[in-house]
């Protein structure tokens, strides 16, 4: 039987699920689980043995190494020590000891003479190979960098009616640069007025101003000012104004935090692996002789199906299918995850710009990876006399899907209460199941019941769902809700819907009040693609008693920006007849909008507008609205120079050789690019590719060595009218870096020229030199000459 691992590994493998073993290409005879090493006999003596130093080959593979072996009446032997360079377990050899290779169970040898070179076949069995883990790099942290600056988001918004008016601003501030953090504010202003012949009334709010920093590092965040609180599957989040710190898995992009399926296995041969999930490739590569262990490639949740292709080195293709659940809610291994707030509840949010509590609180969450099959969490809060803490821990059942299961219990002035959940998830690529239950006991309270609503006596959920690729997917619910001092709430509902080819969808879904047999609503929705980015939507709906229709056509805006239109009616009993006609225009500075709208004979005309500005490298850029990352690209004051992001053109520098690009990637490696070939020829380049890695919601720049030079291609005679001799170098007088050959006819190209040159050539003959100006031409490179190169002393 194959070891599932080995003594001595490259990166010691976790016990994972579902595990896989494998042996292929060795005879099955001769097989042993361990090795005790055999009786020889009388030493050799000198006189019959002869030394040699032999090439190496184990299992079909070069080892590189080149070891000391003994021949003896046509049977190799080795020491202990020698074996045990070749990953031989020899526990009870003394390290001097001579061994038979031929005796050592299982083991075949073939000595090549000619070559030196001795090829060694030995099971699995009797080596101590390394683990060869194959793995998705899942630490790799990337250094951000970011610049001083200032952005400035808007959305403006106005509509005007025979019964009211109204302006609206909305205004996002950001300062940034180096490691001072970002610094960010939003406001809404409003001016209103209920009726044209009142006056304008107004007022203007403070929505959210924090200070974050970001440690990608140690995945580590800190905010100051408005935040809002951590919260698990079975807690509730507040607003506070205050300091919260915690891990950000965000700030390492790349990392992998959930667990994979991962397969161990061995090879006795180098083989090449492929590896299928649901029938995409997630990997192809090679394996060493030896044990091996393949983590998959993220992205994977639900149940699946996996196949191993293994091709070893004589060609034998054996192919392994094996299914396995992975899931997101669940922590890697050793992973953690937790965050802690502290300060006062954010009261009239929207309404008042400093409304605080003056009760402090507190609130913490934590999670950890015990295994990759087993996550726990934790929980607790406190203030203005209230205590409330909690546990909970997620459980993976392999193929059985995954159970979720949490206690929390709170006191608040002598009146204690508890509060249970479970929760069971399962799905794969057509089947989906989703159960959950939530009580609370007796007098449970937390911070966000001091606030608001107190959370629900009961909540149960069902979900079921089932797509066909000839049917289309079906799906059922169930939900229950009961909250304090209210009767209990039931609801179910069901759904189709169904794609026909790629130009029509239908959807059709019920609603039912199960306590109210006259509370039912019915809608049908038909989606239907007219191409060049048009789309129209109609639907049908029943509520209540009574009926609705809507047709909707509509022109989306590319993403490179243009038009955009909007067309709408309805009708419904009892409501009338309403409408709405909208144009949009998205350009490379924002984006407008404006449009009527209303209903019988209330109609009313809105307008609306958005966008950003960025001042960063001694530039205001005007763009469009920028919610994550971004750059400024350089071309050294060049401008015109195209850039591209991601091989797709984004735009080209202004005047002062500058770009905005946006958006960018926070944390991740974005590809910026200008190419050579947009450029005129006397331009001198540097890199033409750089990777922009900034950090969350600030911008970086990103200079591109671009300089313009004077350059020329010069055509030189020797006194005798003849072109110069090709490769003869050349170089201009004070430029030693300039040096450079004379090419066919006497031709050399220059580009360090400057207004007046002194060139400088080595020919077989001797040296000669030459001057010239620079000639005033609006060719970017000129011919000059043909010149006379005069010899070096002559007068």
């Amino acid at each position: 039987m194959a070891k599932p691992s080995s003594k001595r590994s490259r990166s010691a493998p976790r016990r994972v699920e579902p595990l896989l073993l494998l042996a292929c290409c060795l005879p099955a005879h001769g097989l042993a689980a361990g090795l005790s090493v055999p009786a020889l006999g009388p030493a050799p003596t000198a006189e019959a043995d002869l030394p040699l130093y032999l090439e190496v080959e184990l299992n079909q593979q070069a080892t590189g190494l080149l070891l000391p072996f003994v021949s003896r009446d046509g049977r190799l032997f080795a020491r202990a020590d020698t074996l045990a360079k070749l990953d031989f377990e020899l526990p009870d050899a003394p390290p001097g000891q001579l061994i038979a290779l031929d005796q050592l169970p299982g083991v075949q040898v073939r000595y090549d003479a000619a070559l030196q070179r001795v090829a060694i076949t030995a099971p699995l069995s009797q080596l101590d190979l390394e683990t060869t883990v194959i793995a998705p790099d899942r630490n790799e942290v990337l250094p951000a960098t970011n610049s001083p600056g200032l952005l400035l988001n808007y959305d403006l918004y106005a509509n005007h009616g025979q019964r009211s008016s109204n302006v609206t601003a909305y205004a996002e501030l950001r300062a940034f640069g180096g490691h001072s953090g970002v610094f960010s504010t939003t406001a809404v202003t409003r001016a209103f007025r209920s009726d044209a012949s009142e006056q304008w009334q107004g007022d203007s709010v403070r929505l959210d101003s924090s200070w974050e920093w970001s440690f990608p590092e140690s995945m580590f965040s800190l905010s100051l000012g408005d935040t809002t609180s951590g919260n698990l599957g079975w807690t509730r989040a507040v607003r506070v104004g205050g300091i919260r710190i915690g891990r950000d898995f965000g700030l390492q992009p790349y990392r992998v935090t959930t667990p994979l399926p991962a397969f161990l296995g061995e090879v006795a041969v180098p083989s090449a692996l492929e590896l299928y999930v649901n029938g995409v490739k997630q990997y192809s590569g090679e394996v060493p002789v030896g044990p091996f262990q393949l983590i998959s490639q993220p992205g994977i949740n639900g149940a699946g199906n996996a196949q191993l292709v293994i091709t070893d080195a004589f060609g034998a293709v054996r192919t392994l299918s094996f299914p396995f659940y992975a899931s997101q809610n669940l922590l890697a291994d050793g992973l953690s995850d937790w965050s802690l707030t502290a300060g006062l509840i954010r009261e009239d949010y929207g309404l008042r710009s400093f409304s605080y509590d003056n009760r402090p609180v507190t609130s913490g969450e934590f999670r950890y990876g015990v295994a990759d099959a087993f996550t726990i969490e934790a929980h607790g809060e406190a203030g203005g006399g209230l205590r409330n803490g909690g546990v909970g821990a997620v459980w993976s059942l392999g193929q059985a899907g995954i159970v979720s299961a949490s206690y929390a219990g709170s006191d608040l002035d002598d009146q204690d209460g508890g509060l249970t959940a479970l929760a069971y998830s399962w799905n794969n690529s057509r089947f989906n199941l989703s159960l959950s239950t939530q009580r609370t006991h007796d007098d449970y309270r937390d911070i966000a019941s001091g606030y608001g609503q107190a959370p629900a006596r009961a909540s149960d959920r069902a979900l079921v769902g089932w797509n066909s690729e000839q049917l289309g997917s079906f799906g059922a619910s169930y939900l229950r809700l009961k909250y304090p001092e209210s009767e209990a709430s039931r609801y179910a509902s069901a759904y189709w819907n169904r794609n026909f080819g790629r130009n029509l969808a239908l959807n059709l879904s019920i609603n039912q009040n199960l306590d109210d047999n006259d509370d039912r609503s019915l809608y049908l929705g038909i989606s239907v693609n007219l191409g060049d980015r048009r789309a129209l939507n109609t639907s049908l709906q029943r509520n209540a008693g009574r009926d609705s229709a809507n047709v909707d056509i509509s022109q989306s805006v590319p993403t490179v920006g243009g038009l955009s239109w909007r067309l709408r009616a309805s009708h419904a009993d009892g409501g009338g007849t309403s409408g709405l006609a909208e144009a949009g225009w998205l350009g490379e500075h924002g984006r407008v909008n404006g449009g009527v709208a209303g209903s019988s004979g209330d109609w009313y005309g809105y307008a609306g507008a958005n966008g950003g500005l960025v001042l960063m490298s001694g530039d205001l850029f005007a763009s469009r609205s920028v919610n994550d990352a971004f750059a400024v690209v350089s071309t050294g004051d060049i401008a015109g120079v195209p850039v591209k992001l991601e091989n797709r053109l984004i735009g080209t520098t202004n005047d002062n050789g500058l770009l905005l690009v946006t958006p960018l990637n926070a944390w991740q490696r974005n590809r910026l690019a200008i190419d050579p070939m947009d450029l005129p020829a006397n331009m001198r380049l540097g890199q033409v590719e750089m990777f922009a890695v900034p950090s969350d919601r600030a911008g970086t720049e990103v200079e591109f060595d671009v300089q313009p030079v004077r350059a020329a291609v010069v055509v030189l005679h020797d006194a005798a009218g003849t072109p110069l001799v090709a490769g003869s170098s050349a170089a201009l007088r004070g430029k030693p870096a300039s040096m450079t050959f004379v090419g066919y006819d006497g031709e050399v190209y220059l580009d360090a020229l400057d207004s007046h040159n002194t060139l400088q050539v080595s020919t077989a003959g001797g040296t000669c030199r030459v001057s010239f100006d620079y000639p005033a031409s609006t060719a970017p490179i000129p011919r000059i000459g043909p010149l006379t190169c005069t010899p070096e002393g002559s007068p």
